[in-house]
């Protein structure tokens, strides 16, 4: 199946821009980006945007979990 493109909107200002662009497959609802000790949950919403000429789906930042020891 083709991943589609992501744009993860939110959250912790530390998360580099690089990172916010991320490929996932199309009936995913929620990305977890592992980040530091711990994972940022990130919703997919209604909205679309435009990454370099592709489009891309807008994921928005719901909380953030640790990682379990």
């Amino acid at each position: 199946m083709k991943e589609i493109r992501a744009v993860l909107v939110g959250g912790p200002e530390a998360v580099p821009a690089e990172r916010r662009v991320q490929r996932v497959s199309p009936g995913t609802e929620v990305f977890k980006l592992p980040h530091g000790a711990g994972y940022e949950h990130f919703r997919r919403g209604g909205e679309s945007a435009t990454v370099d000429g592709e489009r891309a789906v807008v994921f928005e930042w719901v909380m953030r979990t640790a990682v379990a020891e």
